[in-house]
């Protein structure tokens, strides 16, 4: 059964997110018992109209966990808008039966749509990809932030309280330290020029103009040679297939 919600046009956190803030934090929250009436009538009957103000009465909470992300140098407002897409799809998938309150379902999905985003806006190349790595990305950098560089044995409890391997903190680490590199830069305005990765990742073994030449210059050959061939009697075609190209070269 789809419950798709509409969307709010007046509540935008991107049009004015001050505006927003104020709007959304005077939406008055539910009582416990309004939440699970809410919710029992989505569960059971798919109502848009519940689903609305289930999303409506939480989206302050959506707006407080953004907040405690906003060390990444993100707009808080894009931050928004992905927990509110996670909100969305906790209160769709929420069961009333199970005795919780939305807004303890609701904050591993607002979460996880904001750790997407992060992890795909922070850096222009992805920083995580693996299970370990997205553990450890959230984790490492509050870590680093009190720490600076771990030494060894920090590392090494780092690794053992996320249950993930030292040689992946280590990574992790070097990964949160870099920044991103031009592939090719402007020679003008860059002074390591001659360090970017355009100079030194080339593959020398594979041109791609070079191999193109190559084979268009084997079809024109093999089209001569057929056309030339073509042109002979049977026993002379036999004369040349036997003595030079039925064999090996």
């Amino acid at each position: 059964m789809s419950t798709a919600l509409q969307p709010i046009p007046v509540l935008v956190p991107g049009a004015d997110l001050s505006a927003y803030i104020t709007t959304v934090s005077n939406i008055a929250p539910l009582t416990a018992e309004r939440e699970q009436a809410l919710a029992t009538e989505l569960h059971d009957n798919g109502s848009v109209e519940a689903a609305r103000e289930l999303v409506l009465a939480h989206l302050r909470f959506v707006v407080h966990i953004a907040k405690s992300y906003s060390g990444y140098g993100l707009a808080q407002a894009d931050l928004i808008q992905e927990g509110n897409v996670g909100l969305m799809k906790a209160v769709k998938r929420f069961d009333p039966s199970r005795g919780v309150r939305l807004v303890s379902f609701a904050v591993h999905w607002i979460k996880a749509e904001m750790h997407e985003f992060i992890l795909r806006n922070w850096r222009i190349v992805k920083i995580a990809t693996t299970k370990a790595q997205r553990k450890l990305f959230f984790n490492l950098r509050s870590a680093k932030a009190r720490l600076a560089w771990l030494s060894h044995d920090e590392a090494k409890a780092v690794a053992e309280d996320l249950g993930v391997s030292l040689k992946d903190v280590q990574q992790m680490e070097g990964r949160l330290t870099a920044g991103d590199m031009s592939f090719d830069p402007d020679p003008v305005d860059d002074d390591s020029t001659g360090s970017a990765p355009v100079y030194y990742l080339e593959d020398k073994s594979s041109d791609p103009a070079a191999a193109l030449e190559d084979a268009d210059w084997d079809t024109q050959a093999r089209d001569n040679l057929l056309d030339a061939l073509a042109l002979l009697d049977a026993r002379s075609q036999d004369i040349l297939r036997s003595r030079w190209l039925s064999e090996p070269k």
